[in-house]
């Protein structure tokens, strides 16, 4: 008995120790640590942070500046000079904040769009409010924040990865808010659950999972031999990736919000909200790459299947991150489908 609680004790150990390293000294976040730039919106659940850009603050090396107040969207208020008056908000995915939008956003700008980004609850520079993740909150706070900005008509959504199935829960159950859909390889259409969700079910494994992994899934998600197979100039730079997916998680509650995704929302099939939105005719397009291996490829045929208008954009080679790594596609694919609905 003494070896069998010796063993016990010495597990525990083992397992409370780089646990205790990893977590202690994370502090909550505070909007004494938000970024000059931006705000946060106060919404049910709590602060969430947004920032605007506008094409008029856009300069010639292709830098913005920014106002953290939201742009009147009045009938009156389209005299920028630059600006169409249509407004554009990004949805980011599961783990990486709004940064991810950094290289395509100055596409959708100069082509005159005004562009919000937000962080989800539990990343980035919002708070991590201690609640369950699952659909149902992602799309209050998204329709809490269009409410918040006084953006009462249609706007042009897009939505990357779990940002996309994000979508197609808001557009079904508020498709008078949507002017168009972009997915880029959307959530909801992997083929099968992955093994490792199981142990993110059970309690306290799943925390101590992410504590000790999540870090290095993160970083792991760009890597040397992919950036040196990209050639675009707008893509985010890996040292520069890792500063900033790496700058959210000094902040408790990340990895919790993570694993309570994984918990509360299936991330692994959204088929039948997509089916309804489909009916719909929401103008929808979708940009998928080839070798995608989170989202595979495969899963923009049953998006056709369910939504069969919608235009679909392939990347040969692309992987799940190439929103931020071939911005260079992403965003003009982008554009050019937003100018010909805006046309129409």
């Amino acid at each position: 008995m003494k070896t069998v609680a010796l063993i016990v004790l010495i597990t525990a150990l083992a397992l409370a120790i780089p646990y205790v390293s990893k977590t202690y000294g994370l502090k909550p976040i505070s909007v004494a640590d938000l970024p000059s730039e931006g705000a946060w919106a106060t919404l049910t659940q709590g602060n969430l942070y947004y920032r605007w850009y506008l094409p008029s603050e856009a300069n010639s090396n292709g830098q913005n500046s920014q106002d953290d107040a939201a742009p009147s969207h009045g009938e009156d208020d389209r005299s920028e000079a630059k600006s169409n008056g249509q407004a554009v908000v990004l949805i980011h995915g599961f783990s990486t904040p709004h940064f991810v939008w950094d290289g395509a956003r100055q596409f959708f700008l100069d082509a005159g769009y005004e562009v919000l980004v937000y962080d989800h609850f539990g990343r980035g520079f919002s708070e991590r409010p201690s609640t369950d993740y699952d659909a149902q909150l992602y799309v209050r706070a998204l329709k809490e924040l269009l409410d918040y900005q006084n953006l009462s008509q249609p706007v042009h959504l897009v939505g990357y990865s779990m940002g996309g199935a994000i979508l197609g829960h808001f557009a079904q159950i508020y498709p008078d808010r949507v002017k168009t859909m972009s997915l880029i390889a959307p959530a909801g259409f992997m083929t099968e659950q992955p093994a490792t969700s199981s142990l993110v079910n059970i309690p306290l494994i799943g925390e101590w999972l992410g504590h000790m992994f999540a870090d290095n899934m993160l970083v792991s998600d760009i890597t040397e031999t992919e950036m040196a197979n990209i050639d675009d100039p707008f893509a985010i730079p890996r040292g520069e990736f890792i500063i900033k997916v790496g700058k959210q998680m000094q902040y408790s509650g990340f990895v919790e919000s993570l694993v309570s995704t994984l918990r509360n929302f299936n991330l692994f099939n959204a088929l039948e909200s997509f089916e309804l939105v489909g009916k719909l005719g929401i103008p929808t397009l979708a940009i998928w790459g080839t070798d995608d291996a989170t989202v595979p490829f495969m899963g923009s045929e049953k998006l056709l299947e369910v939504i069969p208008h919608t235009q679909l954009v392939v990347i040969d080679d692309g992987g799940h991150n190439i929103t931020y790594m071939q911005p260079s596609i992403v965003g003009p694919a982008i554009v050019e489908f937003l100018d010909r609905s805006v046309a129409d």
